[in-house]
């Protein structure tokens, strides 16, 4: 018997779905996505940026892996960044409000993706490269970091005029980010990890 998947019409039904297999998902148009199996180098490329952003005066409890956003679309959605960089207020808001930065909270200063890889077609490139890019800037967050390993990239998209703007990084050169000015941090740095991973993890 083929089971029907469950379709979610609010957030708080999403919230207090179990369906006691442990899978972890997002949210979109009412439906369940489940994770990809996890990669090692995206939770590694997370922990470097969390440490750095420490060493800048950050607060531990802004950096946060694991929190959701709900996002704007056709139908209930919710997105889970690798990072999220909260502000004081956002971080407030859902510690005392909530398990999930609902829309109309506070939002965070800065979030991350760790893209997987794929092609201009395939759906990991349509959902890293076009969907959540087009639903937190709805949210009015004002900088996202797409982190392509396979494509050996940090691409810093900043939001102005309700839309983002997009700006590479690669190899040697500084990652310039307007939210964390002090960076010290380049494209090969936060990358080198790939090196050090099997390549067959990317498919290659």
């Amino acid at each position: 018997m083929t089971q029907t998947k469950p379709q979610f019409r609010t957030i708080d039904e999403y919230l207090d779905y179990d369906d006691g297999t442990g899978k972890r998902y997002e949210l979109v148009n009412g439906e369940l996505v489940e994770f990809p199996n996890e990669n090692p180098i995206n939770n590694t490329i997370a922990s470097i940026l969390f440490a750095a952003f420490l060493t800048l005066g950050i607060p531990a409890y802004r950096l946060v892996i694991g929190h959701q956003i709900e996002v704007e679309s056709s139908e209930v959605s919710a997105r889970q960044p690798d990072l999220i960089v909260h502000t004081d207020e956002s971080i407030r808001a859902l510690l005392s409000d909530d398990r999930i930065i609902r829309l109309g909270m506070p939002v965070p200063q800065l979030v991350v993706e760790v893209v997987l890889p794929g092609g201009p077609s395939s759906e990991n490139y349509q959902r890293d490269y076009v969907e959540k890019p087009r639903e937190y800037a709805a949210r009015g967050i004002g900088e996202l970091w797409q982190i392509d390993p396979s494509r050996s990239v940090v691409n810093v998209l900043e939001l102005v005029n309700g839309a983002y703007q997009s700006r590479p990084f690669a190899g040697d050169d500084s990652i310039l980010s307007p939210q964390v000015p002090n960076l010290q941090l380049t494209a090969a740095q936060l990358l080198a990890v790939q090196l050090y991973c099997n390549s067959a993890l990317w498919g290659e």
